[in-house]
């Protein structure tokens, strides 16, 4: 059975709240001492996890809102499900540009970050039209081509991942 459009913003909108609400409680149950560190052996703080998160948030809610320039997919373009781009998703991924964090990051900046994205993303869902959701999307060298519907939808699972990052950062 085919989704309404309704249906799968609600779900959208739903799955990424409880997703961004667990980062942000896992962030903001740990001695801020702790979010701000970098691990040991190199990488990101989970302060620097979360403001990671809340810069490409804010990127794909610029996407699904039309603040940003999407394309037009052709009349033929089929979704894949997200298990299906999943398995063809390089396991380590590069961060780049503006969604590289600064190298200090305090966890108040994070946990701004991660609330303004928030809103910036369920207002782009709450906007988004059946057309533009369905039309229209973009192209990215890690996921391929996917509609502005599955971009809300990426939101969703890359929180998720970078959730799985700061437990790991976090050694909790």
């Amino acid at each position: 059975m085919v989704e309404t459009h309704e249906a799968r913003i609600s779900r959208t909108r739903q799955q990424y709240r409880e997703a961004h609400d667990r980062l942000v409680a896992r962030l903001s149950g740990v001695p801020v001492e702790a979010a701000e560190r970098p691990p040991a052996d190199g990488g990101w703080s989970a302060a620097q996890i979360g403001w990671h998160v809340a810069a490409v948030d804010a990127a794909f809610a610029a996407l699904i809102s039309g603040a940003r320039p999407s394309l037009s997919l052709p009349k033929d373009f089929t979704e894949r499900s997200w298990q299906d781009i999943a398995e063809t998703t390089p396991v380590k991924l590069e961060a780049t540009g503006p969604s590289v964090p600064p190298e200090v990051v305090t966890l108040g900046d994070a946990l701004a970050a991660l609330d303004a994205s928030a809103q910036k993303v369920d207002a782009a869902l709450q906007g988004l039209t059946p057309e533009r959701g369905a039309r229209f999307g973009v192209t990215h060298r890690s996921v391929g081509t996917v509609s502005l519907y599955q971009v809300g939808e990426w939101a969703v699972v890359h929180t998720i991942r970078h959730n799985a990052q700061a437990k790991r950062v976090l050694g909790i």
